[in-house]
């Protein structure tokens, strides 16, 4: 039992969450719900997706709900660390906006109200990964 709390304990994918940490709570009815994203949201982050996977630059990507926020990583090796997260706080909306596209390194790359707006920055001419 140890010793698969430390092996979920150094399984970090960069999500900022532990996806083989086990809750062995039982649900309560007074827990929040998860945050996912809508039909409309998944289809513009998947339209974007295969057009990055067409140009060559990503490989595979994830998606997790979380309690507080949910993700869209994007992989360039399945294996390795994802190179944007497109995150989603609901928390935010009102704020400094629910949508943040974060860099590898852990840095908020853009930041706004609107999906459409935030994928901008992946458009062609104006953004350019460099290895």
């Amino acid at each position: 039992m140890r010793r698969m709390a430390a092996l979920a304990s150094t399984a970090d994918l960069g999500l900022g969450f532990n996806p083989m940490a086990l809750d062995s709570s039982p649900p309560t009815a007074g827990k929040a719900g998860v945050v996912f994203f809508e039909r409309r949201e998944i289809d513009q982050l998947l339209r974007l997706y295969g057009r990055m996977v067409a140009a060559g630059e990503w490989r595979d990507y994830g998606m997790a709900g979380l309690s507080d926020h949910a993700v869209f990583s994007v992989f360039r090796h399945a294996a390795e660390a994802p190179l944007y997260r497109i995150e989603k706080r609901p928390a935010l909306a009102r704020k400094q906006g629910e949508w943040a596209v974060i860099g590898q390194g852990g840095l908020t790359l853009k930041r706004g109200h609107d999906l459409a707006q935030v994928l901008r920055m992946f458009d062609k001419g104006r953004f350019k990964v460099v290895d």
